[in-house]
């Protein structure tokens, strides 16, 4: 693996996680409990890697 592959998988780790930790804090202030705003986050990683990954196929 090239220096490149490695930063872009980086990359995509640390949008993935940003963004499921927004989606878990905006659920649990939203009411929801802790176990469903933690599955919520983790919809949302799941979601944003997929997009990620499958536009780098396409693109990359």
């Amino acid at each position: 693996m090239t220096s490149t592959q490695i930063a872009v998988l980086l990359l995509g780790l640390s949008m993935a996680l940003n963004i499921a930790f927004i989606a878990g804090l905006l659920a649990a202030s939203t009411g929801f409990s802790t176990a469903r705003a933690i599955m919520y986050g983790g919809g949302a990683a799941g979601a944003t890697l997929i997009i990620f990954f499958t536009a780098l196929a396409a693109y990359g």
